[in-house]
């Protein structure tokens, strides 16, 4: 016998039906309400699908994390990174997109469901900016449904009330160091790591 949930009838069966305000808090462009929260967000969570499985990606600025193009469209610079290209990869082969958009000192997280596409145009890299450095692509979301999330996720693990905890967790140094016996990462790793961050941040 098997305590597995494989179809939607027995899903529904233990989880019932949205309640009212689970559907009445969509909405399908940036109403103002939205365009107010989502404009604080300097931090969110890329997601992506592709052939082989999904990913998601950290993505965070100084100021807005994305801009809006028009009330259905947002746009997010891809800057410096490991060069892994996940995401973007994902977003050429399959455009099904979330962001998970945050802001320091909210339980609230605010989605958006969409697809995307990637640009090089020099007029959208250019809203971007900063001195001589461009994103090398912008990531343009056209905008499917935006709707706040529960808060019971961040209320339960208190994100923003329980301090730092991160004393004793590996650092990627010693990840790195783990995963390749030693032949990458390491103190070295960890020792440049910060000056290289801030010289590369954009």
């Amino acid at each position: 016998m098997t305590h597995d949930i494989d179809t939607i009838e027995a899903l529904e069966a233990i989880y019932g039906i949205p309640l009212a305000t689970a559907v009445a808090k969509v909405a399908d462009r940036l109403v103002p309400v939205y365009r107010e929260w989502i404009a604080a967000s300097r931090f969110c969570i890329f997601t992506t699908v592709g052939p082989e499985g999904t990913d998601a990606s950290p993505r965070g600025e100084d100021g807005p994390v994305v801009i809006e193009i028009d009330e259905r469209t947002l746009a997010l610079p891809d800057w410096h990174g490991n060069n892994r290209v996940d995401s973007l990869r994902n977003i050429v082969r399959d455009g099904r997109v979330s962001l998970l958009f945050m802001v320091p000192g909210s339980d609230n997280v605010v989605r958006v469901n969409g697809t995307a596409r990637l640009t090089v145009d020099p007029a959208v890299l250019g809203r971007f900016e900063r001195g001589a450095k461009r994103p090398r692509s912008v990531i343009v979301v056209r905008i499917g449904e935006v709707y706040f999330q529960c808060a019971r996720a961040l209320l339960r693990s208190k994100l923003w009330s329980s301090g730092d905890q991160s004393a004793g967790l590996p650092t990627p140094g010693q990840i790195l160091a783990a995963l390749s016996d030693d032949r990458h990462g390491g103190e070295a790793y960890d020792a440049v790591w910060p000056e290289r961050a801030r010289e590369t941040l954009w």
